[in-house]
């Protein structure tokens, strides 16, 4: 049988095995049931004692005589031992006066009524055994009369009235066929089954009758509560109105809301009251035009949410209200509630403003972004026209916020959300996704060469200069687009495409725009392809190193060899590190990487002579791993090799991570007595205070400038000879980097550098091709009898 609660938790419909207390389902309070079982049960309860005793005397009185004394006293002694026994006990728990009784405590009871139905069988069993039909005939009509009166008092627990009736039944059943009456037996079975089957009636009937009683005085108190709270707080209001909408009864609370006397309301139409200066005017809002409709046509409203104009204050008023209706139907007015929720529908559009804004450029933020792209689709389709979606991505920005602070950088996304804002027309709509990265959706793109326009504008504008906190700041700005419903007919789809564009471009060096192309998606692919290939190349064996030599500009001794990473993919062949190495780094897998070069290069330089060191390119990832000092320490322990032949080569773009503890950690890497070399000087963000605040070893020297110096190149030559005096004056050397031709050598030569790499002396080798070139040449005259390039 299904149960369905109300509200108090009580079930109107209780199913048999509750009602006999056999079993507790879940999901309702059944213990509230048994105490209310319970407590109709101790109306009758002394009642049920009396009784019992005064027909036990009356029984013994007609059985002195003819039944044995001693039975027949052990009998009325247990009888009354029962009921008195049971009567205290009863009343010792007071389970009637509890509001739930658990379903172990009325198992005693039923105990108990079994044992007095089987008490007064047993009392017929005495009779039916030594009397005649004439002295049964009257204790079987009370033992009757008693079963009946346990089916109608006693119900409320219908087990203890079924387990009383059925023991009696049964005995006297037994005694009858033992008297030779098997009518008289079948009657008593016939009475005993049909009170079974009345007890249960009325027994469910009293609980039925109990819950519902229950239920209605539980919601009675609720009502009760509520409106106990709705008149002890002020913040609402009841008000009426009579048959022509003129407001009735005016209440202090009302009159309070309205901001007048309530001698000045009584009779006012209710209208006029909440439109203010619009009574006049006639320019009602469309929820004041819904009030008025509801009124005229008396209906029912809820919640109703109404701007009212209060002593020329704008407010928000929620209103409820129904007909007044007499016993013969009919309209008196009508009486409702009402409730200033100004502050709460501020709040609310306060908050609807914070989740569809960003807070810091105060743009549109990602969810109405994608809200307008998702109209735009579907214009585009419905249309059979174009949209577009663009994509922008600050370029240098983090250079920024890593170097003057988060401050400066959120006042610069302001500055730049500002620009943003002033190229927008109707036709677009600017957002910020997050961080550095701003959206725009192009509602009408039919036209590619004013998608194409406004991105170059875009880029251009936001790379000119800002001045911040007396900060001249550059940065630029990467653009991708893609074109909907060509490029994706989804949000998700047009906005990865336009990702994609996006990534192209940053991956150009930045400042410059890409539409989306269908092999992009081939490309990102193949880089999702080879991520995985690469996560597994380590394991697999297919990384490898090759050593390049550095050699004495002077003399053209090898003094050192730079380890580079190579890898053989048996899926994508030889894979170049310009390809590989930034996708390490995405990845995340450059300091796993990074690592085993370390270790692979520090125990190959032990196997050559002691006097040439091997340098080591590290990432700022590696250098900001908590664990990379603790890591080339093992390696050194590890391989044997001593601190002084490894040297650590890092680029300028390390000093752009302020906070991250780099320059900390290259400070413990020379107080180890590791070398430490600056690569790619005066190609970035070069900067004397780098090696003010950091002892380097070497500064190197990049290629393109020794290039540049070798076809006499005025800007070239005046750099080469100022990194050559600054170094020699900080006491350290300097290497030139891609040496390839003899002009060149000779050109690094005259402007100073101390060390030379490039393929003039050799390409990068194999580690076996490394040892032998120490076998084959002697290395103090390797300037004359160099290996081919």
């Amino acid at each position: 049988m299904q149960n369905i609660k109300s509200q108090s938790g009580l079930p109107r419909d209780i199913p048999l095995r509750v009602l006999l207390g056999l079993t507790d389902p879940q999901g309702a309070e059944w213990g509230r049931i048994r105490a209310l079982q319970f407590n109709g049960m101790h109306q009758h309860s002394f009642l049920k004692v009396f009784s019992a005793i005064v027909c036990g005397l009356l029984t013994v009185q007609w059985g002195i005589g003819l039944v044995n004394g001693v039975y027949l006293g052990l009998w009325l002694t247990a009888l009354c031992a029962l009921y008195i026994y049971s009567y205290i006990l009863f009343r010792k728990q007071s389970t009637w006066q509890r509001k739930s009784v658990d379903r172990g405590e009325t198992r005693m009871v039923h105990l108990l009524s079994l044992a007095g139905g089987s008490i007064w069988g047993i009392g017929f069993l005495l009779f039916a055994f030594s009397t005649d039909f004439i002295t049964i005939v009257p204790l079987w009509a009370t033992i009757i009369c008693l079963m009946v009166g346990s089916a109608i008092m006693f119900s409320a627990i219908p087990l203890c009235s079924i387990l009383f009736i059925s023991a009696a039944s049964i005995f006297m059943t037994l005694g009858w066929l033992y008297n030779g009456s098997p009518e008289l037996a079948f009657a008593s079975g016939a009475v005993g089954v049909l009170l079974i089957s009345a007890c249960l009636m009325t027994g469910r009937s009293f609980i039925e009758r109990k819950v519902s009683q229950a239920n209605l005085n539980e919601k009675s108190e609720v009502v009760s509560l509520l409106l106990k709270e709705f008149e002890d707080t002020g913040a609402d209001w009841l008000w009426q109105t009579d048959t022509s909408r003129r407001i009735t009864h005016v209440s202090p609370r009302f009159a309070h809301a309205i901001g007048q006397p309530a001698e000045a309301i009584e009779g006012k139409p209710f209208l006029q009251m909440v439109a203010g200066e619009s009574w006049e005017s006639g320019k009602f809002s469309n929820a004041l035009h819904e009030l008025a409709d509801k009124l005229k046509c008396r209906d029912s409203f809820s919640n109703m949410l109404v701007p009212v104009q209060i002593n020329g204050e704008n407010r928000w008023w929620e209103l409820s209200a129904s007909p007044k209706l007499d016993d013969n139907g009919t309209f008196h007015g009508f009486r409702g509630v009402g409730s200033d929720i100004t502050q709460q529908r501020e709040s609310a559009d306060k908050i609807s403003h914070m989740a569809r804004f960003d807070t810091l450029t105060r743009l549109p933020n990602r969810l109405q972004l994608t809200e307008a792209l998702g109209k735009a689709l579907d214009a585009a389709e419905k249309w059979s026209g174009r949209c577009g979606f663009m994509m922008i991505d600050l370029d240098r920005f983090k250079a920024v916020n890593d170097t003057l602070g988060h401050p400066v950088g959120d006042r610069l996304l302001v500055r730049v959300s500002d620009r943003l804002r002033s190229m927008m027309t109707d036709n677009e709509l600017c957002c910020r996704l997050g961080g550095d990265e701003f959206a725009i959706v192009i509602k009408d793109a039919s036209n590619m060469e004013y998608v194409e326009t406004l991105a170059r504008k875009i880029i251009d504008r936001l790379s000119q200069t800002y001045e911040i906190d007396q900060h001249t700041l550059y940065i630029g700005a990467s653009v991708g687009t893609a074109i909907g419903p060509r490029d994706g007919r989804t949000v998700e789809m047009l906005m990865r495409s336009a990702d994609l564009a996006l990534y192209r471009s940053k991956d150009e060096g930045g400042g410059a725009y890409n539409q989306y192309e269908p092999k992009l998606h081939v490309q990102a692919e193949e880089r999702r392809v080879m991520e995985i290939a690469l996560r597994k190349a380590l394991d697999n064996g297919e990384l490898s190193l090759n050593y390049q030599p550095v050699v004495s500009a002077d003399l053209g001794a090898v003094v050192g060899f730079e380890a580079l990473l190579r890898w053989t993919s048996p899926q994508f062949g030889i894979v170049s590190p310009a390809k590989f190495v930034p996708l390490a780094e995405d990845a995340r897998l450059i300091v796993p990487i990074g690592e085993w070069v370390l270790r692979t290069a520090c125990h190959e330089a032990m196997s050559w002579p002691s006097t040439v060191k091997v340098a080591v390119n590290v990432s700022a990832d590696q250098l900001t791993e908590k664990n990379f000092l603790s890591t080339v320490v093992s390696a050194l322990e590890d391989s044997g090799l001593p601190p002084h032949r490894l040297e650590i080569e890092v680029t300028e773009s390390i000093f752009m991570r302020e906070g991250t503890g780099a320059a900390e950690m290259l400070d413990q890497i020379i107080a180890l007595g590791i070398n430490l070399s600056l690569d790619d000087f005066g190609t970035g963000y070069s900067s004397l205070g780098y090696l003010r605040k950091t002892r380097f070893t070497t500064i190197k020297v990049d290629r393109s400038f020794v290039q540049g110096a070798a076809k006499k190149a005025p800007e070239s030559l005046a750099i080469i000879r100022a990194v050559v005096a600054m170094a020699d004056s900080l006491g350290m050397s300097t290497t030139a980097e891609g040496a390839e031709t003899e002009e060149e050598v000779q050109m690094i030569r005259k402007l100073g550098c101390t060390k030379i790499q490039g393929y003039y002396y050799g390409r990068p080798m194999v580690a076996d091709d490394a040892r032998i070139l120490f076998d084959t040449f002697d290395n103090e005259q390797l300037e004359y009898s160099r290996k081919s390039a």
